[in-house]
């Protein structure tokens, strides 16, 4: 979620397509959704079929505080047909906006999720923005990047949302 940086040349860039070489596991092995859209051929996705992989193969990649992830990068996975727009990507706030399958959600939908009430926004979020890996019943809270490698976030399964769809424009 969020595809946004700084390229080399100190403009900010946002990512416009993901390209097509798919999704990874933790292992740097490939895995792809299920027909149902609730699981996934080898586990969790975990990173784009690109970017780099330790003397194992795993996947690991550069961490803003200096080091690796998973150990020191021995080969690089190009990218295949991602392409950059220049500027920044949608406008969005930690703990308040939520990645959906705008198939099941409609952007701009309002959420509740009771299971985050004691967090900012008091588990109210706005669907605003979508992502390759959120398919079917799944939604992606936009959070603060990990201080460390091994925070993976939490997992929520089988929890009961509430979904306000936006009014329609005439």
């Amino acid at each position: 979620m969020e595809g946004d940086g700084v390229g080399l040349n100190g403009r900010r860039y946002h990512i416009d397509s993901i390209g097509y070489q798919g999704w990874v596991n933790r292992r740097g092995r490939r895995t792809r959704p299920r027909r149902d859209g609730r699981r996934w051929t080898r586990g969790r996705p975990f990173w784009r079929a690109l970017g780099w992989r330790n003397r194992r193969g795993f996947v690991t990649f550069p961490l803003a505080a200096g080091g690796w992830s998973r150990g020191v990068a021995r080969h690089y996975i190009r990218p295949r047909g991602i392409s950059f727009a220049r500027g920044p990507s949608r406008p969005l706030r930690y703990y308040r906006s939520l990645a959906v399958d705008p198939e099941l959600i409609p952007l701009r939908s309002r959420i509740y999720i009771p299971a985050y009430r004691k967090l900012p926004g008091n588990g109210w979020f706005r669907a605003q923005d979508t992502g390759g890996a959120i398919i079917g019943r799944h939604v992606d809270v936009y959070r603060r990047p990990p201080a460390t490698p091994d925070d993976g976030g939490r997992v929520f399964r089988g929890r009961r949302i509430y979904v306000i769809p936006p009014k329609r424009r005439r």
